[in-house]
Order: structure tokens, then sequence, then C-alpha cells
């Protein structure tokens, strides 16, 4: 492994942590309300599209990394859906 497929992982490492907070927040508050349904729908299609470009490529550190983001915001989708209902 070169430096640079280093970089890569850290890099997907610190990426997949940046949606860990919201979903804990959301899942301890059970706040919804500010959560965009719209931004959360954008970011899993465009994490799809990276699962499949980093295969394409045989990158693993795209495809982890985009891995998790894609299983987070479905999470923050379905608490979106779930407790937004539980609010109305």
């Amino acid at each position: 492994m070169d430096w640079t497929e280093v970089i890569g992982h850290i890099g997907s490492a610190l990426s997949s942590l940046t949606f860990m907070p919201q979903v804990y927040q959301t899942w301890k508050s059970k706040s919804v309300k500010d959560l965009n349904l719209s931004m959360m729908l954008i970011v899993f299609v465009s994490t799809l599209i990276w699962i499949v470009y980093g295969i394409g490529r045989g990158l693993l550190p795209v495809i982890i990394c985009n891995s998790i983001i894609c299983f987070l915001s479905v999470i923050l989708i379905y608490f979106k859906i779930s407790y937004g209902r539980s609010s109305q």
C-alpha cells in the first residue's frame, strides 16, 4: 500500500465520520424538523453513484466511504419519515 492509498483511506474514514454525529443526535432527540429530506435523498443517490464508480475503478477507499455514508443517509431518511410522522 503506497502513501496515496493510505491518504485515501484516511480521507475515507474522516468523510464517513461526517454523518455519524447527525445520526446520533437525531436518534437521541427524535427531532427531524431541521433535516432536509431532499438533501438526504441527493446524498443517498450520489453515494450509490460513487459506489458504482469505485467498484468500476477498483477504488476501495471510495467504496468503503460511500457505502458507510449511504448506510447513514438511509438511517437519516428512515428517521425523517418515521419521526416526522409521529410529530404530526
